[in-house]
């Protein structure tokens, strides 16, 4: 993306977001000036070594901010760790990619860099590098203190109506538009059965697969997740392009071939006619717009605040002594 459109997109985004106060694009340029191109380099090694670790990143950037703000919360291990909350649990991924991206930019700039600004950073170049937008990451975040895994067992679910997801992400000051566009990055990567297969068989408990699932795409996710087969076996997001960051996802919910519900609902409930359907239907005519849209959300979702006081954590599973 070239200088211009790129700068296009950040001013849009001053205009749609506002960055949080003590964050600052050029807080590192002394003390870390190569921090960009560090975690940039791990990122391309970690996606070359598993291209859906791409989509992994970003979830597990989304699992953090909505839980107490963008404080790298999610990565600490122990008994009240988020990781353990059961959206998280055996289904988030990534920690050993942050881990060796805090390794490099640790050698190089020992106790400088938090946690959170590397899985800021570590999403923004999942995206990018897998066709996405590039926008410029407003950094100086610190990291939480504590977990929060109640608070993680609340997380926007794939099961839950569309009013109740909206909701959720009113509650972080983030609006429809943000639904529908980080609705989005499920351009890419995988779902377990697990989350998907109350649609292909028993739906509404009358015994009948999901309606607005589209029939061809039904009888294939009926053979890959049978009655009582695994569910952890998974399932792209996006089956058309299914790790490239796109706006083919928008495309699929026209046609009913969302793979969650929560993706479906976007287009299909009836709560969608007023509120996210319109959104749906002009991401899917023009790229550009979601592109423009997703990039200024995710620079909204990035400002979550926790209001707590952090520090910056020397390994990212655990506090300073």
């Amino acid at each position: 993306m070239g200088g211009h459109v790129l700068l296009t997109v950040f001013t849009l985004c001053m205009l749609c977001s506002g960055v949080r106060a003590q964050l600052s694009f050029d807080i590192y340029a002394k003390s870390c000036p190569n921090l960009v191109q560090i975690v940039r380099r791990q990122v391309i090694i970690a996606l070359k070594a598993e291209i859906r670790m791409a989509a992994s990143l970003i979830r597990l950037h989304f699992h953090d901010c909505f839980v107490n703000g963008c404080d790298a919360s999610v990565l600490l291990d122990g008994a009240d760790s988020e990781k353990l909350a059961i959206p998280n649990i055996n289904s988030v991924r990534g920690f050993e990619v942050i881990d060796t991206i805090k390794d490099a930019v640790e050698n190089a700039c020992p106790g400088v860099v938090s946690c959170a600004d590397i899985l800021t950073l570590a999403a923004r170049d999942s995206v990018f590098l897998s066709g996405g937008p590039q926008w410029r990451v407003a950094l100086g975040r610190k990291d939480g203190l504590v977990a929060n895994q109640n608070s993680a067992n609340n997380l926007p679910s794939p099961f839950e109506p569309l009013d109740a997801i909206i909701a959720k992400f009113v509650a972080v000051n983030l609006n429809i538009t943000d639904v529908v566009a980080l609705s989005g990055a499920h351009t890419f990567g995988q779902a377990k059965c697990a989350v998907f297969s109350n649609r292909l068989f028993n739906f509404t408990g009358a015994g009948t697969p999901d309606a607005t699932l589209e029939t061809s795409l039904l009888s294939n996710l009926q053979t890959v997740c049978p009655l009582g087969g695994n569910s952890n076996t998974t399932a792209p997001l996006d089956r058309n392009s299914t790790d490239t960051f796109d706006n083919n996802y928008f495309k699929n919910l026209l046609e009913g071939k969302g793979l969650l519900s929560s993706d479906q609902i976007l287009f299909s409930s009836d709560l969608a006619v007023n509120t996210t359907k319109r959104l749906v239907e002009a991401y899917s005519r023009s790229q550009n717009l979601f592109f423009r849209d997703f990039t200024c959300s995710m620079i909204r979702m990035g400002n979550i605040a926790n209001g707590a006081s952090g520090e910056v954590r020397k390994n990212c599973r655990v506090i300073n002594n």
